[in-house]
């Protein structure tokens, strides 16, 4: 049994509307609400669950979207109304911190923060759980610390750290590149001295702060003037009002590829943050052909394709290679499966058809 410390919260990032999941994922339940991988429990379940072997649960916030408060609420029924930080829009993750960051000092100001998104996959739960104590112990209230995730392929969807090569278990942070290039992501792999962001971050709450304060004034003087309204009925509409004077921001651009106290600690736990249908696809059983097959199917000359259809309805498919065959609900979606940033645009080009917005 893991020691619980008292002095470390948790911050479980749970507003993001999953389009590149669509049409899977909708707006009235995106992915981190779904079982996506079939194991019996949504993702946003699977982590919180994560955390309980060395975290109070008192100490777990989720942030999310207003709309989404009863959904998280559903989901994890363990936390009390106080526990979930319902945001009233999206301004990407900096304001989302920074909101999390200044509520966990008004209740612990010796506080060390892990923030996690709600939907990744995390493979060797114990070796997880161990360094997250691990990075938690050495972080202290002077650094900003980030998971690093030893690259297996050139991936062009996540974003790269650059560490300066030390015996330390904290590695200095180089350089941050966000989303490469397919030739430069190689060339990042080859050299060895990059590896993924998982986007796993660990920090003292003093640490977070100072940050924020230095290099993104404008959110952390919303959120600073919003603080005094904490716990009151006023709450609410000074929430409103500090968000809509945030700009919209991730973390990693407002303070991480800035801040000069920045480390990485390689992590060995498998990882994957499910960011697509292809990366969905990798992390799910498939046959001899390289399928993943969920619902009746029958298959010729087709391969490396993620196939889920409802039961009762047949699909015959052929001749597919490296595509998603997906029945979901009133969307068939017949698509190559690795061109995520087409997802996008089937959204946005729903929300121009008379009624299309029923459909996302």
């Amino acid at each position: 049994m893991m020691e619980k410390n008292k002095n470390l919260f948790v911050v479980i990032m749970a507003g993001g509307v999953g389009v590149r999941f669509w049409p899977h994922s909708r707006n009235a339940r995106p992915k981190q609400f779904l079982d996506i991988l079939g194991t019996g429990k949504t993702l946003i379940r699977s982590t919180f669950e994560r955390f309980i072997p060395v975290c109070p649960v008192e100490n777990i916030l989720v942030v999310t979207s207003q709309e989404y408060e009863s959904l998280t609420s559903a989901e994890l029924p363990e936390l009390q109304p106080h526990q979930i930080l319902t945001e009233p829009m999206r301004k990407n993750t900096a304001p989302c911190i920074a909101y999390a960051a200044w509520k966990i000092r008004s209740i612990n100001p010796d506080a060390v923060m892990v923030v996690s998104p709600s939907d990744h996959l995390i493979l060797n739960e114990k070796e997880f759980q161990e360094t997250i104590l691990k990075a938690v112990e050495k972080a202290g209230q002077d650094k900003l610390v980030t998971l690093g995730i030893k690259p297996t392929r050139p991936e062009t969807g996540y974003g790269y750290i650059q560490y300066l090569e030390s015996k330390a278990t904290l590695k200095k942070v180089k350089t941050f590149t966000e989303k490469p290039e397919l030739s430069i992501a190689k060339k990042f792999v080859e050299s060895g001295d990059f590896v993924w962001n998982s986007g796993i971050f660990i920090w003292g709450i003093q640490a977070i702060c100072r940050a924020l304060e230095t290099y993104t004034p404008d959110i952390a003087e919303s959120v600073s003037e919003l603080a005094v309204h904490f716990g009151k009925p006023s709450e609410s509409g000074a929430l409103m009002n500090a968000y809509a004077q945030c700009k919209s921001i991730s973390i990693d651009f407002g303070v991480m590829e800035k801040a000069d106290n920045v480390y990485v600690m390689l992590a060995s736990f498998a990882w994957s943050d499910l960011g697509s249908w292809g990366s969905l696809h990798e992390n799910s059983s498939r046959d001899s052909n390289n399928n993943h097959i969920e619902g009746p199917a029958m298959t010729y000359d087709t391969r490396n394709s993620f196939i889920k259809g409802p039961d009762g309805k047949l699909m015959v498919i052929q001749g597919l290679n490296g595509y998603l065959v997906g029945w979901f609900e009133d969307v068939l979606i017949i698509c190559e499966k690795d061109r995520e940033e087409l997802f996008r645009r089937y959204v946005s080009d729903l929300k121009n058809l008379p009624d299309g917005s029923r459909f996302i």
